[in-house]
C-alpha cells in the first residue's frame, strides 16, 4: 500500500502553490453553490467517468479563490486505502500542516469514499465531532447508500446529488460551442447531437467519433468495472456474471417492460434474486426503472415496470434504420429529461413519458419518422389535460385537436430550451 504522507502531498498540490484547474462548466456546480454554506455533508454520487473528482477539485478551487487558506484544504481518494483508519488519515494531517481541527474552517474532500471499510460510520464520527470546523464532501462511483444502514447512519446530516453523464448543452459547452439563436443553426445542431448520442456524454469521449474506441471505453472503463468489481465489493453478488446478461438484456432492448417471473426463468435465476439484481444496477445508475403512471399508488406498484440502461449498446448507437434510431432517441429522452413514468392502458394504448416533476403533468411521445397522436390523446382525455408533446429529432410542429394543442419538437431543442 502506498505511504499516507506521500499521497496526502502528492494529491494535494495546491499546498505547495498555485494549481489552475482545467473545468467546463456543468449545471450541477451551479446547483451546488446555495448548499455549501449549510454544515451538512454533500454527497456527490454517479455513473463512473462522469467528472465527480473534477467537480469536486471545482469546489475546492472555487474556495481557494474566495480567500480560504489552501493547507486548509484536504483531498483524499480511498481508492487504494480501504482498510485506513480516518482518525489516522487526519492526525496525519494535523502533524504534518500543523493544524489543529479545533479551532479554524477546513474543507475536506473524500474521493471514492464507498471503497473504505465502514465508511459511513467514520465519516458520522468525524462530522459530529468537527462538524463546526470542517465541511465534508464526499463522492462514489455508485450510490453510497446501496446499503440501507449507511444512509440511517447519516440521516440528517447529509444532503445527496446525483452527477450524470453530460446534458447535450454542457456538451456544447465542452466543445465550447455557443449559439444564441438555435433556429438560426439548425443543421449545425442536428450534425451535433448525433455526434452527441453516440459518446453518450462521457466527457472524455468528446471528440472522439470512432465506434470501437467508444465502445472498447465504455465496456472496460465502464460497465465491466462497475459489474465486476464496484458491485460485488459492497453487496453479495454470488454470480456477477448473470449480472452482465442481465444488463446486457437491458443495454440491447431500451425500454421493455419486464415480468420478473419470466425474466428469472431466462436468467435461471429466482424472482427474488432478480428483484435484488435489479436494485443493484439501479443503485450503480446502471439502469432506470419507469413505473405506469396512475393517481392510485398501488396500482403504480402493483402494475409492469418499464427498464431503460442509462449506457446504452454502442452498437445500438451506430445503426441508422429507423428502428434503431427510433429506440436511442427514446433512451436519450428518458434518461435526459430524468424520466420516473410512462403510461400504458389494458388496450396497449401508450405514452413513453410522463413528466410530473413540476407543478403540471406533461406527456411525451418520442417518434422518429411517421407522427401518430392516438396515445398522447388518450391520455390526455383521461387526465383531462389540453397540452402534450411529441419528441423527434428533426421535425418540429403543432397540431389542435379541438381544444387540445400537442406541439411536435426536436430533442435537441428541447433541451436546450429546458436548460435556460
Amino acid at each position: 500500500m502506498p505511504n499516507v504522507h506521500d499521497i496526502l502531498i502528492e494529491s494535494n498540490p495546491w499546498w505547495k502553490g498555485p494549481v489552475q484547474l482545467e473545468y467546463k462548466e456543468r449545471e450541477l456546480h451551479r446547483h451546488l453553490k446555495k448548499y455549501l454554506p449549510r454544515p451538512q455533508i454533500i454527497a456527490l454520487t454517479g455513473l463512473r467517468r462522469v467528472g465527480k473528482t473534477t467537480l469536486l477539485l471545482k469546489i475546492l478551487q472555487d474556495s481557494i479563490a474566495q480567500g480560504q487558506d489552501p493547507r486548509n484544504l484536504l483531498y483524499f481518494s480511498f481508492d487504494e486505502f480501504e482498510t485506513i483508519d480516518i482518525r489516522d488519515l487526519i492526525k496525519e494531517y494535523e502533524r504534518f500542516m500543523k493544524k489543529d481541527l479545533t479551532s479554524g474552517k477546513y474543507l475536506f474532500f473524500f474521493d471514492e469514499v464507498q471503497k473504505l471499510n465502514h465508511w459511513e460510520t467514520q465519516i458520522k464520527r468525524l462530522y459530529d465531532a468537527h462538524k463546526t470546523t470542517v465541511k465534508l464532501f464526499i463522492s462514489g462511483s455508485e450510490s453510497l447508500f446501496i446499503h440501507k444502514k449507511s444512509k440511517e447512519t447519516l440521516a440528517g446530516r447529509l444532503f445527496e446529488f446525483i452527477l450524470g453523464p453530460l446534458s447535450f448543452p454542457e456538451y456544447l459547452v465542452f466543445k465550447n460551442i455557443r449559439y444564441d439563436n438555435i433556429d438560426l443553426h439548425t443543421k449545425e445542431l442536428e450534425i451535433l447531437f448525433a455526434e452527441y448520442m453516440r459518446t453518450q456524454g462521457f466527457p472524455e469521449l468528446i471528440d472522439t467519433t470512432d465506434k470501437e474506441i467508444i465502445k472498447k471505453y465504455i465496456k472496460e472503463s465502464i460497465l465491466e468495472k462497475i459489474i465486476y468489481r464496484d458491485i460485488p465489493s459492497l453487496v453479495r453478488v454470488r454470480n456477477p456474471a448473470i449480472l452482465a446478461s442481465l444488463l446486457s438484456i437491458l443495454t440491447e432492448e431500451p425500454g421493455q417492460l419486464v415480468d420478473l417471473v419470466t425474466l428469472a426463468n431466462e436468467l435461471h435465476i429466482s424472482r427474488q434474486t432478480l428483484a435484488q439484481y435489479l436494485r443493484y444496477l439501479e443503485e450503480a445508475f446502471l439502469i432506470r426503472k419507469l413505473y405506469n403512471y396512475s393517481h392510485n399508488r398501488r396500482k403504480i406498484e402493483r402494475k409492469l415496470k418499464k427498464y431503460y440502461p442509462t449506457v446504452l449498446s454502442v452498437d445500438l448507437t451506430f445503426k441508422d434504420d429507423p428502428f434503431s434510431q427510433s429506440k436511442v432517441l427514446e433512451w436519450l429522452a428518458v434518461n435526459q429529461l430524468q424520466a420516473e413514468y410512462f403510461w400504458r392502458d389494458s388496450y396497449k394504448n401508450e405514452v413513453d413519458i410522463i413528466d410530473v416533476k413540476n407543478t403540471k403533468t406533461v406527456p411525451y411521445e418520442v417518434k422518429q419518422g411517421k407522427i401518430e397522436t392516438k396515445g398522447l390523446l388518450k391520455f390526455m382525455d383521461l387526465y383531462h389535460l389540453d397540452e402534450g408533446s411529441i419528441i423527434t429529432s428533426v421535425m418540429e410542429e403543432k397540431y389542435q385537436f379541438e381544444k387540445k394543442i400537442i406541439r411536435v419538437i426536436p430533442l435537441y431543442k428541447l433541451l436546450l430550451t429546458k436548460s435556460k
